[in-house]
């Protein structure tokens, strides 16, 4: 058995994975996101076992991520026979995911601020 060392989330990786979900991504969508931002490219292997999710979880993560135009996939193949592996790297950088996470939590706020605002008027008619 070949054992290959791989990366994982540490504690304060977990930090910025659980300020994402706080943020209203899915559990699999930040902790993917996470770990990319701290690795260059990686193989979808690696990043399931760095990041402690099951196959299909990173699929849908990817999926969501790739959606959002902030991620790249590229095939490799590999030696011999079998299916190529995929390999994945962030394609936006974190700044620019944070500035787009703070825009949408700004616009629900205006949201809210103006039903309720509304509200106010609908009750004093």
């Amino acid at each position: 058995m070949k054992t290959q060392p791989v990366n994982v989330l540490d504690q304060i990786d977990e930090e910025f994975a659980e300020t994402l979900i706080n943020l209203g991504l899915k559990r699999n969508v930040a902790k993917v996101l996470t770990y990319l931002k701290n690795i260059g490219e990686v193989t979808s292997r690696d990043l399931e076992m760095g990041s402690d999710l099951r196959q299909p979880e990173v699929s849908i993560a990817m999926r969501e991520l790739k959606g959002l135009k902030w991620v790249t996939e590229r095939e490799e193949k590999k030696p011999g026979k079998g299916r190529p592996f995929k390999i994945y790297k962030l394609r936006t950088n974190v700044s620019t995911i944070i500035r787009h996470l703070e825009d949408e939590k700004t616009k629900e706020t205006h949201e809210t601020l103006k039903n309720i605002e509304r509200l106010k008027e609908l009750t004093s008619e």
